[in-house]
């Protein structure tokens, strides 16, 4: 199975790929995990995309592909793949189809979208926190630590990260919303776009997730 995953930050895709990956052993492909990964390998591509994250700007899409396709040759993904963050864009979904096409078959054999209220996306991110001393995560409504402000773990103080704020979320979500409206009707043309309400527990999701990826 060749899958891709996507939908606006926060809505529960990353957690579904990871979780569908343990399941049926297959490869999870994030590409924000490609980037950072290349950022501390030190590799010339890495430094370059390094760069880019570094200076808070968007890596270009010939760097993201070109790590991704290198990912996607691996021995471990002949068998099927679930893509996590990428594409993102019309143009970024042509240019994976014309590298991975096959013939009159689509690159991927589903591309799941996940649904979610902005306004629920905007609790979901806004209220994360994590431990400043040992990473721990927390949220403020779905997972509050016992004493407000500070890990249940070690004491330490816990902290928003600035792409949290909800001004950068709602920022986010006008950008994902412009780019994914192209995104949506590239895979509806081709048969194979699903969509999966993202509300509810992750076991809730993950069995609406099973469900519309049978067959596949």
């Amino acid at each position: 199975m060749r899958a891709l995953f996507f939908g606006p930050p926060g809505s529960g895709k990353g957690t579904q790929a990871a979780r569908l990956s343990a399941r049926r052993t297959l490869p999870h492909v994030s590409s924000g995990d490609l980037l950072r990964a290349a950022a501390r390998s030190g590799s010339a591509i890495g430094l370059r995309a390094k760069g880019f994250m570094d200076r808070g700007e968007l890596v270009p899409d010939a760097l993201v592909l070109e790590l991704l396709f290198d990912r996607l040759a691996a021995a471990d993904c002949g068998a099927g793949f679930l893509l996590d963050g990428f594409p993102r864009t019309e143009a970024q979904a042509g240019a994976l189809e014309g590298r991975l096409g096959r013939g009159e078959r689509a690159a991927l054999d589903r591309a799941l979208r996940f649904l979610l209220a902005d306004e629920a996306v905007l609790e979901r991110m806004s209220g994360r926190r994590s431990c400043k001393g040992c990473g721990t995560p927390f949220h403020v409504s779905f997972r509050p630590p016992k004493v407000e402000g500070r890990c249940d773990r070690c004491g330490g103080e816990l902290l928003r990260r600035p792409d949290d704020a909800p001004e950068v979320v709602r920022e986010r979500l006008a950008v994902h919303r412009r780019d994914e409206a192209g995104l949506v009707e590239f895979y509806r043309r081709r048969s194979v776009l699903r969509e999966v309400e993202a509300s509810g527990s992750v076991e809730e999701v993950a069995g609406r997730v099973e469900l519309l990826l049978e067959g596949a």
